[in-house]
């Protein structure tokens, strides 16, 4: 019996080019790691904001087991009844509990059971509740070894000191939010798998996913702009966490880059 078991986890999916590359190559990361868990933050997959449920189920299609969201998840209307169905898509759990959807959902595969925990920062991001407690009331609530954590946040000062918040107690701390892959993949001494922030599926030669000559014309006049989804091909950016069946801790972790 395997002692080890892998989690693949895809950054921010950035609009239809973000999309696009996860169906083209989301079947081949899954045949070369075998992952026995596949989760994806797909906030940002409907035209660069927000997620449809369309969306959601053909992600769920390509094998997707769990999505996550972040800033961005309540801005389509449509999503709203979605997330309050059994389908696995959790959102910031740290918002009112007034709003739809749910913050921590579970997923169980070859008997084991991994919890995965969506969060907000508060640093440059709206006005979200404290992530710390909401973590540690949520760690503390669940049975399972096996917590997966996204850490949704603009600070990479903030998102550090969450995985050490965190270090020892959950399976894996991985940043979203400013899509740029960072080079700080680590295991921290409890044994928790920790990347400030594993970038996104989105557009090459983009600015963050947006088409770059709009962004460019914003920053250089301070003009208003309506920014648009590059049209460029996508990539696929993310991380392959190895972990120990029993107790749930991390003893690996890989950036993954894949332009399909």
């Amino acid at each position: 019996m395997n002692t080890s078991y892998r989690i693949l986890f895809l950054g921010d999916i950035v609009g239809k080019p973000g999309r696009n590359a996860v169906q083209a190559g989301l079947p081949s990361l899954i045949d070369s790691y075998r992952p026995l868990f596949v989760i994806v933050n797909g906030e940002n997959s409907a035209g660069g904001v927000g997620i449809t449920p369309d969306i959601c189920r053909e992600l769920q299609a390509l094998g997707v087991d769990l999505i996550t969201l972040g800033n961005h998840a309540f801005n389509k209307r449509e999503i709203y009844p979605y997330l309050d169905t059994p389908a696995k898509i959790i959102r910031p759990a740290n918002i009112p509990t007034r709003c739809p959807g749910r913050g921590i959902d579970t997923v169980t595969k070859d008997g084991i059971t991994l919890a995965a925990i969506n969060l907000c920062g508060r640093v440059f991001m709206d006005s979200y509740d404290d992530p710390f407690a909401a973590a540690d009331a949520l760690v503390a609530s669940l049975e399972t070894p096996h917590i997966f954590v996204d850490f949704h946040a603009e600070a990479t000062s903030e998102k550090i000191a969450m995985g050490y918040h965190l270090d020892g107690r959950v399976t894996a701390v991985l940043g979203t939010h400013t899509h740029v892959t960072t080079a700080d993949e680590t295991i921290l001494p409890g044994g928790t798998a920790y990347q400030t922030d594993v970038g996104m599926c989105g557009p090459i030669g983009s600015v963050l996913g947006m088409d770059r000559e709009v962004v460019l014309h914003r920053f250089r006049t301070t003009m208003p702009t309506r920014f648009e989804v590059s049209n460029t091909p996508g990539t696929i950016s993310g991380a392959m966490i190895d972990v120990d069946r029993e107790t749930g801790r991390a003893f690996a972790i890989e950036r993954v880059r894949f332009e399909p």
